[in-house]
């Protein structure tokens, strides 16, 4: 192929700051400069997110609201306003389409944009993403951090760098030496577990994960291991995809040591249910089926599914589900790896099910 800067795609992830928290400070000026969660209030709550204030303390999304008031006895939990944010959400995008019909969203706060060809006359990526950023601000009072590179993987790694309202660029000829001086956690889909597996064997940076062999990544983590190899290499030919459609939204874990009981999986299962509500809120996904999957420690698979006659859109209505499904599908003592559980069937995709209704799963 043709090595020429024609040729190289202008990739910009734009990825709003702390984007629930920032609408509610702006909407209430009391709650400026204060450590506030969204979500987590009650007794079971988790939060959906939280200012930077509290991030200080330690405190994340997804984490259960007591949590959060321990390590940041302050906190001013709030409900979140969904209805808000998808407003905010849609000027946003309206934004990103006066420069580029490109835009993959990922979430109301998150998304792709390719601006190899820009609807305005502005030449360099850098400039556009400025702009971009520039536009959300003077329009929603809001900040957001940019990644801008050639390619999806780093853009989105770029856009994390700077937080908040960050704007980081990486250049084709910039793009190896950043790999492989980056810390192996911060590789997007290497997660916690990964990241301990991959420093067991000795990889702490791409540099690192760069001397393994294909097939060695391969044996060691499945299908994924190409997509090490690939991306410490800077490979990553996706295109930004306008018309992206999630069919299924899963939260999974793989444990460190097997889980061989009931109790034991039931308490993983509640952490793993939190953290899925806590994504259905944020993509405002309202799916008919539930699904239960199970890898035993011989790595056979185990997946059970509900689809119920209405909508998913209550979390005791899903915990329940999910807590039935593995009762009645899991063996005592049989030793299991990894438990997850995944939503489908969204509504958008049945034409059984007319219009669309605001999420109300208790946070």
């Amino acid at each position: 192929m043709k090595d020429s800067l024609d040729e190289v795609r202008k990739i910009i992830h734009i990825d709003m700051d702390a984007f629930y928290a920032s609408v509610e400070q702006r909407d209430n000026p009391e709650l400026k400069g204060r450590a506030i969660g969204v979500g987590g209030g009650e007794k079971r709550g988790v939060l959906t997110t939280c200012s930077y204030e509290a991030r200080e303390y330690g405190v994340r999304s997804a984490m259960p609201g007591y949590r959060a008031k321990e390590l940041c006895p302050h906190i001013i939990f709030v409900p979140p306003r969904f209805d808000a944010y998808s407003k905010v959400s849609r000027q946003i995008r309206e934004i990103f389409y006066s420069y580029t019909d490109l835009v993959e969203p990922l979430s109301l706060d998150e998304a792709y944009l390719d601006v190899t060809h820009c609807k305005k006359p502005i030449p360099y990526a850098t400039d556009i993403a400025r702009a971009i950023k520039d536009d959300i601000f003077n329009t929603t009072q809001l900040t957001s951090s940019a990644g801008v590179s050639y390619c999806k993987f780093i853009a989105k790694i770029a856009s994390d760098m700077n937080k908040p309202n960050g704007l980081m660029v990486i250049k084709p000829h910039q793009a190896m030496r950043f790999l492989e001086e980056l810390k192996i956690e911060k590789f997007y889909g290497v997660g916690k577990v990964t990241a301990g597996k991959m420093k067991a064997l000795g990889i702490y940076k791409g540099k690192d994960l760069k001397k393994i062999r294909e097939v060695d990544l391969v044996s060691k983590f499945g299908k994924v291991g190409k997509f090490y190899f690939q991306i410490v290499r800077g490979i990553d030919k996706r295109p930004v995809k306008p018309n992206r459609t999630r069919k299924s939204l899963a939260v999974e874990r793989t444990t460190e040591t097997d889980m061989a009981s009931l109790q034991e999986l039931e308490i993983k299962l509640e952490d793993i249910l939190d953290k899925l509500v806590v994504r259905l809120e944020k993509t405002q996904k309202i799916g008919r089926t539930l699904t239960l999957k199970l890898k035993t420690s011989q790595f056979d698979i185990i997946t059970r599914s509900k689809t119920v006659e209405g909508i998913l859109d209550d979390k005791n209505d899903i915990r329940e589900l999910a807590f039935s499904l593995l009762r009645s599908n899991y063996t005592e003592g049989t030793p299991i790896r990894l438990i997850g559980l995944s939503v489908s069937n969204f509504i958008e995709e049945d034409p059984d099910v007319e219009g669309t209704q605001q999420l109300r799963l208790e946070l």
